[in-house]
């Protein structure tokens, strides 16, 4: 059977235990030379009825599987609801919510929102290389109204909120036009405030000097003439000048937005920069199939991990 092509195919593809394994093997190691996560030592051996592999040198922890080293590992979970799973959210525009990846493979909401979680972590695009070109910068508000809040919640987070709408968190967003594969390319991170001495620095620190910038009018991007060929379009007057506009992140921002009240309705502030990442990949990657798309997230599980506890800061408590 050829590889899957929807997830349909993914369903069926990775039902066979064997067929899951050697499709990971040949990901995670694609010479062929199966190598131990804990030496780095080639000469193991395959234990067929386990579908485990044993380091031949001495030391602890000789015997792996295909998890150990990635996001899965630890996990009680098979490949073939791993791999549907990571399908799933790589590919559904608007995201899928636990409750809903739980009905769909058959775990609970609290293993399907550790599981997302994980994938999140997978998402992130991390890399040294800044932006140059055409760039927009932009920031946005996410969070949810305050009429809609609980008495107790809207007082709370409405206390001494300085530095952008109260009760919602603040975000940068950066845009390359037209990236090195010829398509735009988002980077996002969460912010403390929307101050001038909070976005120029983050400017700077991610665009080469020389760029051309554009953003609105906003106070915090004054300073950044001194390095780069900074237009500014007001939105009190207009949106589009030419090329000066930030429709791209606008769009980008519309998208984020849908997810979240659509998809997730209530993201903790603690966990909204993982939000940023899933959306940032799937814009990032949106020009290649779903396939495409699958095999790219794959290929950024391992040397990551993260446990429950990290998630929540407790032990067996439940998920919001």
């Amino acid at each position: 059977m050829n590889e899957p092509t929807n997830l349909l195919e993914a369903v069926r593809y990775f039902s066979d235990p064997d067929r899951a394994l050697a499709f990971m093997a040949t990901l995670r190691w694609p010479d062929g030379l199966v190598r131990c996560p804990n030496c780095g030592a080639e000469d193991v051996r395959f234990i067929s009825t386990r579908r485990l592999w044993e380091c031949k040198s001495k030391h602890a922890k000789r015997q792996f599987s295909i998890k150990v080293g990635t996001i899965f590992e630890d996990s009680p979970l098979g490949m073939d609801k791993w791999l549907p799973a990571i399908w799933m959210i790589a590919n559904d525009k608007n995201g899928i919510s636990s409750a809903e990846l739980a009905r769909s493979i058959g775990v609970t909401q609290k293993s399907a929102w550790h599981m997302l979680h994980r994938i999140r972590l997978a998402m992130q695009t991390g890399t040294f290389r800044r932006m140059s070109g055409e760039v927009e910068a932009d920031e946005t508000f996410i969070g949810g109204r305050s009429m809609f809040m609980h008495k107790e919640k809207r007082e709370r987070v409405m206390k001494g909120r300085r530095g952008g709408p109260v009760g919602k968190q603040a975000v940068l967003g950066l845009l390359e036009r037209h990236g090195p594969d010829g398509h735009s390319v988002v980077r996002t991170k969460v912010v403390p405030n929307v101050r001038l001495k909070t976005l120029s620095p983050e400017v700077r620190k991610h665009v080469v000097e020389g760029s051309a910038v554009f953003t609105d009018a906003s106070y915090s991007y004054r300073t950044l003439h001194d390095a780069y060929l900074h237009e500014v379009v007001d939105h009190a007057e207009e949106y589009v000048r030419g090329r000066v506009h930030t429709n791209g992140l606008e769009n980008f921002w519309s998208l984020l937005k849908r997810s979240i009240k659509g998809t997730y309705v209530s993201v903790e502030p603690f966990h909204l920069f993982r939000y940023l990442d899933e959306q940032a990949f799937r814009y990032n990657e949106r020009k290649v199939n779903d396939g495409a798309r699958f095999i790219r997230l794959l290929a950024n599980i391992i040397g990551k991990r993260i446990t429950y506890t990290e998630l929540t800061g407790k032990v067996g408590t439940t998920p919001a």
